[in-house]
């Protein structure tokens, strides 16, 4: 037993994914005037209460985890960390994202926070293992680190909230879509019914360039910000048209699996740049 298993029971990757649009949401409130101890407040918060849903998803899944070639070896598959550790370890996280966020930011985000914990652990830890739509699901808690940067600003949830949510939601489903087509044997053997298993990879395909479009102009929607102008709504644009593109280029011409492959990798690039954007945008006009 040792630190690194501790540190990759909490799935590092998504906290730091999740870090970004947080980030960017955060920004787009205080349009750059920033309180950094409710920036610090809410980033580490949030990202202790990700923590600790994630650790108790891993002990949820580990009979699931061990059917899984690339799960299998996860640290309570393997029984180098013991279950009761396991939920201490979720509970003492939560426990002091929770803390931190009621004493750095405002009810608001704890609630955004604790909603986001509660649909990812246990609304979709039983929507995946019953229906192909089990992903959608998922989105919503994935969806909400945007929301909870926001809100940690302006304390109202509103129709920019509402924006930032959609976006992500939208941008998460081709994301986890193209997983599933290239991961495909691994759903299979532990019998999750993801939608390229269920209803095949044409139409996840078809679903995956539709959720692309569908993202590209809720972004463009997000000008309607007072703080966002043509500038980022051009960039915006540009952004998911590069990813759009890029699907229907290779759409007949590349296998099922490299293309997914191509669409996941280019989902993590879409991420960052409109992480990046969205924030940028509020300084130009």
């Amino acid at each position: 037993m040792s630190v690194r298993s501790y540190y990759q029971l909490t799935k590092p990757g998504i906290i730091y994914g999740n870090a970004l649009p947080l980030v960017a949401g955060f920004l787009l409130a205080a349009v750059w005037h920033i309180n950094y101890v409710t920036f610090v407040a809410v980033l580490v918060g949030q990202s202790l209460i990700i923590a600790s849903a994630c650790v108790v998803n891993n002990y949820i899944d580990r009979s699931v985890d061990a059917k899984m070639k690339r799960t299998s070896e996860r640290a309570l598959v393997t029984g180098e960390i013991r279950v009761r550790n396991a939920l201490v370890y979720a509970a003492v996280l939560g426990i002091a994202g929770a803390a931190i966020l009621v004493a750095g930011t405002n009810w608001l985000t704890l609630a955004v926070g604790l909603f986001g914990f509660f649909m990812y652990v246990v609304v979709y830890g039983i929507a995946k293992r019953r229906s192909p739509f089990g992903t959608i699901v998922g989105s919503v808690s994935g969806a909400l680190p945007p929301v909870a940067g926001y809100v940690a600003v302006s304390n109202q949830l509103d129709m920019i909230a509402a924006l930032l949510f959609l976006i992500l939601t939208l941008w998460q489903m081709p994301h986890f879509y193209a997983i599933a087509m290239y991961r495909h044997t691994d759903y299979k053997e532990a019998g999750i019914p993801v939608l390229p298993l269920v209803r095949g990879m044409s139409t996840t395909k078809f679903r995956i360039m539709a959720y692309i479009l569908a993202m590209t102009l809720a972004m463009v929607a997000l000008v309607t910000s007072n703080s966002l102008g043509y500038c980022y709504a051009l960039a915006a644009a540009a952004l998911g048209a590069w990813w759009f593109l890029h699907g229907l280029r290779t759409y007949r011409t590349l296998d099922d699996t490299t293309w997914a492959r191509q669409i996941f990798l280019k989902s993590l690039s879409v991420l960052l740049i409109a992480s990046v954007i969205i924030p940028l945008g509020t300084l130009l006009p």
